[in-house]
Parts: C-alpha cells; structure tokens; sequence
C-alpha cells in the first residue's frame, strides 16, 4: 500500500488538483487500489505521518512551515519529501537542506514558471518547449494556424520537402490525441508536437515561413516574484527587460533586485502607455499580474498592437486557460499551479520506476495524455543493436529520437538500432512504461 500524504494550509486547491493527477497516474500505472492519498492540514500532518506514509507533499503559503514539516516526516521515517519553497532568500541554502535536512525535493512554483516562460522565449515560434540529453535534443508544442501550409499534407511530404531532420510525434486535434504514422494528414488547428535537434527546429519553422529569432527585448507587465525570477534569467541570456507595474513599493522593491532591468511605474493595461513605451518594436511580451483576466486582456491587446511580438499570459484558473488556449487566443499561457503540479506527479511517477528504471527525463504532454520519455540504454539491454524495423513495437509507442553517446542527434528510421550509451527518447500514450524493454509487445 502506498500512502502519500499532501499537508496544505488553509485553501486546499493545490494539494486537491496534485491528488487528482496523482490518482490518475497511479491508476494508470495499475495501482489501483493499492495505495491512499490523503489530504489534511498542516497541523495533521505528523499524526498522518505517524500512521506510515511513502511520501509527504507540504504546499503550506508558509516556506518554513514546509520545510518544517518535511524535517518532522523524515524524522518519522517517511522516505520522500516535498515542500514548497518560494522565497528566493532560500535559493542558496537548497543543497543543504537536501543533504542535511532530508528534503527529496524542493518546488518554487514562480521559479518553475518562470523557467517554463524562458525556454519559450528562446524558441518563440513554440507554444511550450521541453529538453532532452541536457538540450541537444527538444520537443515543441505548435499550433497550425489557418490557411497553414501544411493543411492537408501527409507527415512523409514533409519529411521529404521540409529538408530538416524532424519528427512529429504527437498531433492534437478537437480534444483527440494520435501518436501519427507517415501517412496522416495534417489540419490547420492541429497543436502538433516536434522532436528534432535545436538548428533542425529552426530549419524546419523557416520552412513554414514562421520562424522567430530568439527574443532579444522583453516587455514584463507585474512586478512580481515570477517577474523577478523570469527577469533575472532572461538578463543572465543576455536579453533587454523591461517591467511595468502600478505599484511604486513593487517597483522600488524589484530595480532594486534587478538593477540591469528597467523599471516603469504605470498601469500595462494602458494600451497609449505601452505603445509609449515600444511594444511595436519588442520581442516579447509578457502578462504576469495577480489577475488573470488582466494578463488576458493585456496580451490580446499586444497582440493587436505588433504582429512580430511573442505574447505570453499568466493564467491560473483552468476553465479560462482551456478557453484562451483551445482557440488559440494567446500564444503561450503557462500557470504556475499546473506547473507545481506537474512537477509534483513528475517526481511521483519516478518514484514507482525507480526500483529498475533506466527513465532520465519524463514529460507530459497534451494535458497529461502523452508521455515523453528519456531512457539511458545501459549494458543488459536486449533490444540494443537491433535495427528499429525489427522491433515489434506496442501500439501507440514511437522512438522520437537518439542521442548517442558522442552527441550525434538523430532522428531514427527504420535501419537504424539503439545502442549501449545512448539516450532515446519515447513517446507513447501508454502511462506504465517503467523500463525501456516496455516498449515491446508481447504479442
């Protein structure tokens, strides 16, 4: 039985939405009914952990009640241990926690957002990018607009014309997710999912016709901890910032932090003062106030203002982040709650392979439908040397790419064979695959 204990404060809705996807990993993986999540308060948490537990989740407002919390449950002999940690004071001190105090794993829900929002903005054509193999490999998520080339065009026409090393490995479509073979035929609406080398990605837009250069200005509208960490790491890349917030405290506060950044007291929903202030001439622009309706208005007024511009939103709520994204409104959001989340159900998942697992990297795609896997391919493994046309694969389970063990990047076909060394990495919609060997069926 495993017993996961998620300990909050006094609102439940982080702790509640981890235990739904938690419980829906779980079951997929075939743990159903073997194991119990519960959800108490902060104050319940030792009596909960006292019972037996495998895992404490702490997603208190209060940084150092979590880690207070995590310390009591390893005292008490839970293995794992989680705590949301967000003021940026503590950023130094996280590898001592971890080593002295017993902390598995830390979650700055701002931090992590931000990050999310940095690698979009190094590949601004994308709507979400992830990495594989330290980078050498990635995976965006891109939506065909209408009147798209590629509408009604088969995946092998592009693969032959489009003179980029790519793979489409995944493909959206009114709510249905297909893992494509060759002969599948685009639509404009389409979100599609593309594995290729970093230049490849770049060759493959260019043949679209709507590929960005790396944003080099960035308009951030909220001076806010996320704004700080995304300023912070978008200064380190060498870009230009430039914040805007109505609060002077907040202003003071973050050009003080940041003092390479500049800092605007006004109101970002004036679209005279933006306009003011060189929208038309940014890169990117980016909503990140405490309200969400907010950060939608202000980012389909940039849109209107500047066709060149990358537009991001913050969006917490799910019912408005389904409504901006499905009809393609904005052409990022990102929400720190799902990104904790997801990190949170990242870490769980590794929990359940890691008693043989080879699993580097996992992330989950298409609202969590999809799974993209990085496996390192150890001595012992028998499918290694072995040509892909020869391996009998399940269904819904494609090799997206390789990473040899030199760097060599490819993007497999059927005469080529993993070997000892290498990465690979695996999409596939079947949730339960612990180990590289589960990708073959048993048929």
């Amino acid at each position: 039985m495993k017993k996961i204990v998620l300990a909050c404060g006094a609102g439940a809705a982080t702790s509640t939405l981890v235990a739904q996807k938690v419980a829906t990993m779980l079951d997929a993986n075939g743990y159903a009914g073997k194991y119990e999540i519960v959800q108490c308060a902060i104050s319940e948490a030792k009596d909960a952990c006292d019972e037996g537990a495998d895992l404490l989740i702490a997603t208190t407002s209060s940084d150092e009640i979590n880690i207070l919390a995590c310390l009591v449950a390893k005292k008490l002999g839970v293995a794992h241990t989680i705590a949301r940690i967000r003021n940026p004071e503590y950023e130094t001190q996280l590898r001592f926690m971890r080593g002295e105090l017993g902390l598995t794993m830390s979650i700055n829900p701002e931090k992590a957002a931000a990050h999310e929002i940095a690698r979009v903005l190094r590949f601004p054509a994308a709507m979400k990018l992830e990495s594989f193999s330290k980078g050498r490999l990635e995976l965006v998520e891109y939506r065909l607009p209408e009147n798209s080339a590629l509408n009604g065009v088969q995946l092998l026409d592009i693969y032959k014309n489009a003179r980029a090393r790519v793979l489409i490995c995944a493909v959206s479509r009114k709510g249905e997710t297909t893992i494509p073979s060759g002969d599948f035929q685009l639509k404009s609406g389409d979100k599609i999912y593309v594995t290729a080398a970093p230049d490849q990605l770049s060759a493959f837009f260019q043949y679209l016709g709507v590929f960005r250069k790396k944003a080099s200005t960035v308009m951030i509208v909220g001076a806010s901890k996320m704004s700080y960490y995304l300023a912070d790491e978008l200064l380190h890349m060498g870009m230009s910032v430039k914040i805007i917030d109505q609060n002077e405290a907040r202003c003071t506060q973050i050009s003080e932090q940041l003092p390479r950044a500049l800092v605007i007291q006004g109101d970002g929903t004036d679209s005279e003062l933006l306009a003011e202030e060189g929208i038309e001439q940014t890169d990117a622009f980016v909503a990140l106030t405490g309200i969400d309706e907010a950060n939608i208005l202000m980012a389909l007024c940039a849109s209107r203002q500047t066709e060149r511009c990358k537009v991001v939103a913050k969006i917490n709520r799910r019912s408005l982040t389904e409504l901006v994204s499905s009809e393609g409104m904005i052409d990022s959001v990102v929400s720190a709650r799902d990104v904790t989340t997801e990190l949170i159900v990242q870490y769980v998942r590794a929990m359940e392979c890691a008693a043989g697992s080879q699993i580097k990297t996992l992330h989950r795609l298409v609202g969590g439908a999809v799974e993209a896997l990085e496996f390192h391919v150890d001595k012992g493994v028998t499918l290694a040397d072995t040509p892909l046309r020869d391996l009998k694969l399940k269904p819904g389970v494609l090799i997206a790419g390789i990473v040899r063990r030199n760097g060599t990047i490819l993007i497999p076909g059927g005469n080529d064979a993993i070997c000892v060394g290498d990465d690979v990495i695996v999409v596939t919609q079947d949730a339960a695959l612990q180990d590289i060997h589960d990708i073959l069926s048993q048929d």
